[in-house]
């Protein structure tokens, strides 16, 4: 089964009763929940986010949902890639990164660079098809590489474009003020195309995009868990692991806490943060480990360890198992 997170449907309600739809009825006919959008960090089935992008697209007569939802969102649906990006030494490293660490965030699809001339194509692959060939899928993914690749170099010129295989409708009118020049229809890819030197250049770092998105992880976080540190401590560590950032000083950083500061509150509670990441990283590899759908060796870079062996010896040292120990008990356990 193909994965992705559920963060990337970031606006779908808010999008849907726009446009004069019933969200949660929707959700639930394609076996999904307002519930899981609510937790950007869960997993969906890419199949089932498409084929509900497809029904979408026909309820709505919206015949660029996908694109129109990716032109909506927030930080949010891309921030754990591309703020991770902004942090590499250039725009190509950025990419690099990107395409190393993608399907930690969404499994299933790919990203092929080329060169076209002057320019440099990032084309959106998947390794998966449905009924419409993906129309819209390829729509939101693509909207959302075109709104990492804004953030990642701070440019809103018509050099950097976004391509779709798809013809332009004819119906279309909210596209006249959204992008206008830098769309290209009836295109050779699905992806984006900007100029090759760009990769040299330092990635931006949109410190007030930055803040905008910890801010509304902030509300989205003080809304679920009021007066919990040790769940919103929980929850920011397991959106950074997979980008190795699980430290002290970024989680006090999403918070709005200096380090030391952080680590005397969850004294104060009879916690600390060693305990809780170990807890965070256990939960997250037992939770993989039992449905079986990812290697370990991905499971270690989720969890932010640059080896196996390390992980490995830290879970064997928590449950008294390895990893393949663990996984093969689980599923014995299964079948009486």
């Amino acid at each position: 089964m193909f994965l992705i997170r559920s963060g990337a449907l970031d606006g779908f309600e808010r999008l849907l009763g726009q446009l004069g739809q019933n969200p949660a009825q929707l959700l639930r006919q394609h076996g999904l929940s307002s519930a899981q959008l609510r937790e950007p960090n869960s997993y969906l089935s890419y199949l089932k986010l498409a084929d509900l992008l497809d029904d979408c697209a026909l309820l709505c007569h919206e015949p660029l949902f996908g694109l129109r939802l990716a032109a909506g969102q927030s930080l949010l649906a891309i921030g754990e890639m591309a703020l991770p990006g902004s942090q590499q030494p250039s725009l190509g490293e950025a990419l690099e990164f990107a395409k190393r660490y993608l399907h930690l965030h969404a499994q299933g699809v790919n990203l092929q660079g080329t060169l076209a001339a002057d320019d440099y194509e990032l084309s959106l692959s998947f390794a998966f098809s449905n009924a419409s060939g993906l129309w819209q899928l390829n729509q939101l993914g693509v909207g959302q590489l075109f709104n990492a690749l804004g953030f990642l170099t701070g440019s809103t010129s018509r050099q950097l474009r976004l391509h779709l295989q798809q013809a332009r409708p004819s119906d279309c009118a909210w596209l006249a003020d959204w992008q206008p020049g830098r769309l290209v229809f009836d295109s050779p890819i699905n992806g984006v195309s900007f100029p090759a030197d760009w990769r040299e250049r330092p990635p931006s770092r949109d410190e007030a995009l930055t803040r905008q998105y910890f801010q509304q992880r902030m509300q989205m976080l003080a809304a679920r868990y009021p007066d919990k540190l040790q769940d919103q401590v929980c929850h920011i560590i397991s959106s950074l692991l997979p980008a190795g950032e699980g430290s002290v000083e970024r989680v006090g950083a999403a918070l709005g806490l200096h380090p030391r500061t952080l680590q005397k509150r969850l004294q104060q509670e009879g916690s600390s943060f060693s305990q809780l990441l170990q807890e965070t990283r256990l939960g997250i590899a037992r939770q993989h480990l039992q449905q079986q759908k990812m290697s370990i060796t991905d499971l270690a870079l989720n969890l932010g360890y640059a080896e196996v062996a390390v992980f490995s010896r830290h879970f064997k040292r928590w449950t008294g198992l390895s990893p393949r120990q663990w996984r093969a008990q689980q599923g014995l356990r299964a079948e009486h």
